[in-house]
């Protein structure tokens, strides 16, 4: 499988499969959605190629980072990457089942698999049928393993689709884990929602949820303003923190 190298922001350089799993607008949103905390220890579950841990370490977001990833094709991919762009003091890459990872961060942050185990037509390539089923473990064990990882007061951030917001929540609250921030991402402004961003945080008290106004990508065919803003700075500000 041939290999391209793609220029992402903040002179990051990625390096993929042609035909694998690619990298997209929810991995730059759950990047730029997660808080910058440099003094702060994180863990990536599911790292795929890298990317939003290595944007975070290129932006300073903490100290360190560990990036979990079951599948060793793609966590050699990312151990490149982190290489290529000499990261490797900031991010450590860990071929770890998630299931039976431990160990202490001060924030999670993670772009799991949508689709539940045996719903629709799986893809014939493992390593995107994994990528995209919960065939390594669903939500609830990412948010299992979450909890175990956080200290008291540490944050969750995780990428998902609307229609399978229910799930997502009660996963985390079920697990010691309470949301507080919410963002529903929208393609168009007269569109339904294709994306939430959900920040929690471990043992913090139930209720007082911000749901942020809404945020658009495009308008017309063209990007909106917050959007460039966002994709420019790396970075959620003003009515998408909580006040």
């Amino acid at each position: 499988m041939r290999e391209t190298v793609t220029r992402v922001n903040d002179g990051i350089e990625l390096i993929q499969k042609s035909g694998g799993q690619m990298f997209g607008t929810d991995a730059f949103l759950l990047y730029a959605f997660v808080r910058p905390t440099p003094k702060k220890k994180a863990v990536e579950l599911g790292a795929g190629s890298g990317i939003v841990s290595l944007l975070c370490a290129a932006k300073g977001k903490f100290s360190h980072i560990d990036a979990l990833e079951i599948q060793p094709e793609m966590a050699e991919i990312a151990r490149r990457n982190v290489d290529h762009n000499r990261l490797s003091d900031a991010v450590s890459v860990i071929g770890a089942d998630l299931r039976e990872y431990k160990g202490k961060a001060d924030a999670v942050f993670t772009n799991p698999p949508y689709i539940k185990y045996g719903a629709g037509v799986h893809n014939p390539d493992g390593v995107k049928n994994i990528s995209r089923r919960e065939v390594c473990g669903g939500i609830e064990d990412f948010a299992a393993c979450a909890s175990r990882l956080l200290s008291h007061g540490g944050y969750f951030y995780c990428v998902w689709r609307p229609d399978r917001l229910t799930d997502l929540l009660d996963a985390m609250r079920s697990r010691g884990i309470e949301p507080k921030r919410l963002i529903n991402v929208y393609p168009e402004p007269d569109a339904a929602p294709c994306l939430v961003l959900v920040e929690g945080r471990r043992g913090a008290n139930p209720g007082a949820l911000y749901i942020t106004p809404p945020f658009i990508l495009n308008r017309d065919g063209r990007p909106t303003e917050e959007c460039r803003e966002v994709y420019e700075r790396g970075e959620f500000g003003g009515r998408y923190l909580k006040p």
